[in-house]
């Protein structure tokens, strides 16, 4: 069958993209920093490091620290979410996005920097597994800003950079789309301030889930 849409697949950012778990996610980070001991980084801090990989999104929050307890830092971490993972939804309208583009018949896939059983649950607690096609997780290949996510991503569906498409909302995502030379569309809803994203690029920068969907429809 041909596919007369720009891209062939689409690959979102889960954390603050798709999932409104910014703040959550700084603020256990803090938490977390404090409960070791290490310097409570400010609430901008804490959001930047969402989207790396949980080694590096820690080594970044808290860099005084003995890296030797970096291990209790990210266990301090985890408990803080799972004692709260359950007050976390979706955006609103991401499900009708979601459907409409399995619809035009685009492949889904999200590359995240969460662990895969950290994505596995919040499919599974979403409602989502059916939904996507693909995913790639910061334990399972390297940690954005490295391009590896969507190298592997394009590999398994076959797809040329130019075909591809990232959404995401820091300049972590942006930047690994521009590591993979895949083109890119930012989201001013998540951890990161949309005016950082320029340099990047994007070809659009969403301001809620609505403009996000309506220009992946029109354009995607």
């Amino acid at each position: 069958m041909s596919r007369p849409r720009r891209f062939d697949l689409i690959a979102f950012d889960w954390d603050g993209t798709l999932f409104d778990s910014t703040a959550l996610i700084a603020r256990c980070i803090q938490e977390a920093c404090r409960d070791v001991g290490a310097a409570v980084p400010s609430q901008a801090d804490a959001a930047y490091v969402i989207g790396l990989g949980l080694h590096d999104a820690l080594r970044h929050a808290a860099p005084g620290l003995d890296p030797a307890r970096y291990p209790e830092l990210g266990q301090r971490y985890r408990q803080h979410y799972l004692a709260r993972q359950h007050e976390l939804v979706l955006f609103e309208g991401t499900l009708e996005m979601l459907h409409a583009l399995k619809a035009r018949n685009h492949w889904l896939a999200v590359a995240t920097g969460k662990s895969r059983r950290g994505l596995d649950d919040a499919l599974a607690s979403a409602q989502l597994s059916g939904l996507f096609d693909g995913s790639r997780t910061a334990d399972e290949t390297a940690s954005k800003p490295s391009p590896l996510m969507l190298l592997e991503l394009m590999r398994e569906f076959g797809t040329e950079p130019a075909r591809t498409l990232m959404v995401g909302d820091t300049t972590h995502d942006l930047q690994m789309a521009r590591n993979a030379g895949v083109p890119c569309v930012g989201v001013g809803f998540g951890a990161h301030d949309h005016a950082a994203f320029a340099e990047f690029e994007p070809l659009v920068v969403a301001q809620d889930t609505r403009e996000l969907h309506e220009w992946l429809v029109a354009h995607g």
